[in-house]
């Protein structure tokens, strides 16, 4: 019986440590490709390899145009449930009109990025990891090899810096688009006019809610690129395999994302 119990824990401990080794190597990956991404960017051109401009460019367009209407709708939503909840909240106290300082800081410093993230993931991390996973599965990322074109260069770099550019601003549209879901509520049901709502946002909010919002969304750009990217190189076993790594990436950059916004929240609140 005692051997048993041996046996049982011995494999709890092997499973654990194979766990653990997987996830430092996992995240020793993500750093690796995160440097070698910058590192074309920056010194790319004087390699005479430069990033390719169009690439970002194109990147940018599908990353952030065509992402603005639905991030719009969901933000609007978000402010609108804000005041909703704000007003039923703080009515109790007759501290109803206060409402607008909730959402003004509700919506800079956590729901802008974290629905814009949130909703990047799923649009563009599923992509990412479907388009490279499809291009490892057919061999193409081989072919760029033996052509003497970087993967990570090639494929990387151009994503990563669009999702820098554009991740502060779908979130700065994410911000406005909930400030006026907040607004239109308020003025339904408080009587408040929308100048007089705007005048009381700007009042409470700073330049520093709105940067702490902007410097989560870049982190979520690297964490959505990183993982998308990393999944799609990583796929084996054809289609299925492809799909496997879609919803990974998926998963896991939501999960990520929400973590990093519960650490970043932690320490710049305090």
């Amino acid at each position: 019986m005692a051997d048993v119990d041996d046996e049982r824990i011995r494999n709890s401990v092997e499973n654990l440590g194979r766990v653990v080794v997987a996830f430092v190597s996992e995240f020793g990956y993500y750093l690796a490709l995160v440097y070698e991404s910058f590192y074309w960017v920056v010194a790319g051109p004087f390699k005479r390899q430069p990033v390719r401009f169009a690439a970002a460019v194109s990147q940018m367009v599908e990353v952030g145009i065509a992402a603005l209407p639905i991030v719009f709708v969901l933000s609007f939503a978000i402010g609108v449930m804000l005041a909703i909840q704000g007003v039923h909240t703080l009515k109790q106290f007759g501290a109803e009109t206060q409402v607008v300082l909730g959402i003004a800081l509700s919506v800079t410093r956590e729901f802008g990025p974290l629905i814009t993230g949130i909703l990047v993931a799923g649009r563009t991390g599923s992509a990412l990891a479907a388009r490279v996973g499809t291009m490892q599965v057919n061999q193409e990322i081989d072919a760029l090899r033996v052509m003497g074109i970087n993967p990570v260069r090639y494929l990387v770099s151009p994503v990563l810096l669009a999702m820098l550019v554009m991740m502060p601003a779908i979130t700065l549209f994410s911000d406005l688009a909930a400030m006026l879901g907040g607004a239109v509520y308020c003025n339904a049901g408080l009587g408040l006019g929308y100048v007089a709502y705007w005048d009381q946002g700007t009042a409470f909010i700073t330049a520093n809610d709105v940067m702490q919002g902007l410097l989560k969304s870049m982190v979520f750009a690297v964490i959505i690129t990183l993982i998308g990217v990393s999944n799609g190189f990583s796929v084996s076993g054809g289609a299925e395999g492809v799909g496997r790594a879609t919803t990974r990436a998926v998963v896991l950059a939501i999960s990520y994302i929400v973590l990093a916004d519960m650490t970043f929240t932690y320490f710049l609140n305090r």
